[in-house]
């Protein structure tokens, strides 16, 4: 993947939703609770105080998808990344 974001924006990758609840059910596609972790996948300016690898977690509802080659990217502004996971 080659995607640079522009200003104070990073690329994500979200973690995958759970396919089972605790106790064994298994969720169908539209039930699973969308995730709010990802991983950072490429960053813009390098001052934002995260870096490609980090896992974080960000605000529901927030950023615009794209599909490249296959695979689901998410480009979030500052404002949306809530904590670095550590």
């Amino acid at each position: 993947m080659n995607l640079k974001p522009l200003g104070k924006r990073v690329v994500i990758q979200k973690v995958e939703a759970e396919e089972k609840t605790k106790s064994g059910i298994v969720l169908p596609g539209q039930v699973k609770e969308q995730p709010q972790v990802a991983t950072v996948i490429a960053v813009g300016d390098e001052d934002l105080g995260v870096k490609v690898g980090d896992r974080i977690v960000f605000s529901k509802f927030s950023g615009t998808e794209i599909k490249i080659d296959g695979e689901t990217y998410t480009i979030l502004d500052e404002e949306a990344l809530l904590a670095i996971i550590q």
